[in-house]
């Protein structure tokens, strides 16, 4: 241990070992010790298909830091995409198709349209791809980010630089295994006991995943219907969006529509065999909250209420919620002082 600050990440989701990875290349002086009850694939982030689309209900504090979030997180995840420990970390880049028979609103995303390489309408024959019917469509580059990977690839440099892991479920800010300068709550929808916050609701999903290796692009369509590639041939199927629901157990009817919408999207689905399906609870909050707090002494900084987007916008959050940590690490000083 290092003559450093002590530093304790609550949670290992995608946002938790996003901060602790920060921190660590911060100040490699940092004595940090995630806690969590749950880690890699039993978390709600491993569920996720992680593709970076932004739903443009996502929302911070203001408008420009939402902005900020997103073009942050992007950044991170190129950053990554452009090195050599891409595939190690579940990073990969393809295209996407948004259709619709009803709105041409929702092939629309005013979040992203300025940030991804190509955001544009699609044209006659693209409306096609997909079947007859479909009256609007876009078309845009992004990228995945798959957790089954990221989550493995960030602990292990975690602990080669010294990080620290406990097993734990955290019933409060004051029981905490050992007194720490600084403390980051990711714990997601766990924040609702922890903070006592109501703004904090579950949004249950369901997915199927499948082997599609041929599978290259993701499409979307009305009713929260989607399809997305992934590693190993492996694709998602989705969804459904379902609020303030804590139902755990997969449900028949659920699969049954996920698998309807997405065959009469692409009819080359039916022969695809399922491996999972699989549920999250999405911790959903608006605005999503990055912000500081002394609760009963413990010097706190909160980030967490991302929804369906924490896979996407961690990054930013976590840059943000970092900064606020230093800023309260320098008031531990000054008081010293």
């Amino acid at each position: 241990m290092t003559d450093g600050p002590n530093i304790a990440v609550l949670g290992a989701g995608v946002v938790g070992m996003t901060v602790a990875k920060l921190l660590q290349d911060e100040n490699r002086k940092f004595n940090i010790t995630i806690i969590a009850d749950s880690f890699k694939e039993n978390t709600t982030s491993a569920v996720a298909a992680g593709i970076f689309r932004p739903g443009t209900s996502f929302c911070g504090p203001t408008a420009e830091i939402t902005k900020k979030w997103i073009n942050n997180s992007w950044y991170y995840w190129q950053d990554i995409l452009k090195s050599s420990e891409a595939p190690q970390a579940g990073l990969m880049s393809f295209s996407s198709y948004i259709f619709s028979k009803e709105r041409y609103t929702v092939t629309r995303n005013h979040l992203i349209e300025d940030l991804v390489p190509i955001y544009r309408a699609v044209d006659k024959n693209e409306l096609k791809i997909c079947g007859e019917g479909w009256k609007y469509g876009s078309y845009f580059s992004t990228i995945k980010i798959g957790c089954e990977r990221y989550l493995p690839w960030v602990e292990r440099q975690f602990l080669d630089k010294g990080g620290k892991i406990i097993t734990s479920t955290v019933e409060s800010f004051t029981s905490l295994p050992e007194k720490y300068d600084l403390v980051f709550n990711c714990t997601g929808l766990g924040a609702k006991l922890l903070c006592n916050d109501h703004h904090l609701v579950p949004i249950r999903g369901q997915v199927i995943k499948v082997k599609a290796p041929w599978l290259k692009t993701a499409i979307y369509g009305d009713y929260d219907t989607y399809i997305i590639p992934g590693f190993d041939g492996i694709a998602t199927l989705g969804g459904v969006r379902q609020y303030d629901s804590y139902n755990m157990k997969i449900c028949k009817y659920d699969s049954a529509a996920i698998l309807e919408r997405c065959c009469e999207m692409l009819p080359a689905l039916k022969k695809a065999e399922i491996v999972a399906h699989k549920v999250g609870l999405r911790p959903h909050r608006v605005p999503v909250r990055v912000e500081p707090e002394t609760v009963n002494g413990v010097k706190v900084v909160h980030c967490y209420g991302h929804g369906g987007y924490g896979v996407t916008c961690a990054p930013g959050t976590a840059m943000d919620a970092v900064r606020m940590g230093l800023d309260l690490l320098k008031t531990n000083v000054k008081t010293k002082l």
